[in-house]
């Protein structure tokens, strides 16, 4: 592997704020060539801190971390410090987790079943200019730009507050999906729809699914078929 990498020791941060996860990492890495551990962090904060005062090659992120998450610390220290690039080593391969992190610039996504040599590699992969995924996200990524358009366009701005997420459910509830027809379509946990749901329903003062049918044809997001 030190041949494979031209002999380069890339330079990592391990963030994760579970601690035996986190020295779990930082000692396996410490058995493998083409990377050198400099600091571990438990939280988002700390790993920005922590590129701030050791200006790492790459920071190895997870994502749910109190204070500051994984896609919060990966926006800032892609803005902050560019010259540093984010992994994310996370358990979660859902486009929640996903699409968020890619977004805030990550360069690599790796979950956290990942061996260390698949780890090093998306570290030099990131560090050369390529992306370091693994091969369950470059799948995902595909799927997601093969599935067609949804059949009604989102407004530019949803109505009463509703965020992106929770106006898809409100369509795809208009459609006549159930929680679990709409988690499998959206790629998350039935939970998750819950939760979009009763915020969709806190906001709007909907009381069940008949309503919210309504509700979506009354504000034009949803039209009534025609012939």
């Amino acid at each position: 592997m030190t041949e494979e990498f031209d002999g380069k020791v890339a330079r990592v941060v391990v963030a994760d704020d579970q601690t035996v996860v986190r020295e779990g990492i930082v000692m396996l890495l410490g058995l493998l060539p083409g990377v050198e551990v400099v600091g571990a962090a438990a939280d988002g904060d700390e790993a920005v801190r922590l590129v701030a005062e050791l200006a790492p090659d790459v920071v190895l992120m997870d994502l749910r971390m109190p204070r500051c998450d994984g896609v919060a610390a990966t926006r800032r220290i892609r803005t902050e410090h560019p010259g540093t690039q984010v992994v994310v080593l996370t358990t979660f391969g859902d486009d929640e987790s996903l699409f968020p992190a890619l977004k805030a610039g990550a360069r690599g996504y790796l979950t956290k079943d990942a061996g260390g040599d698949e780890i090093v590699r998306a570290v030099h992969s990131v560090l050369s200019g390529d992306a370091g995924l693994s091969p369950s996200v470059q799948r995902r990524l595909l799927e997601r730009l093969s599935e067609p358009e949804p059949q009604s366009a989102e407004p530019a701005e949803p109505p009463d507050g509703l965020t992106t997420r929770e106006t898809e459910v409100l369509l795809l509830i208009a459609e006549g999906l159930s929680n679990q027809e709409i988690a499998r379509r959206l790629h998350v946990s039935t939970a998750t729809v819950k939760t979009h749901i009763n915020n969709m329903f806190a906001k709007t003062g909907l009381k069940d699914r008949a309503q919210a049918v309504r509700y979506a044809y009354a504000k034009g997001l949803v039209r009534p078929p025609t012939g």
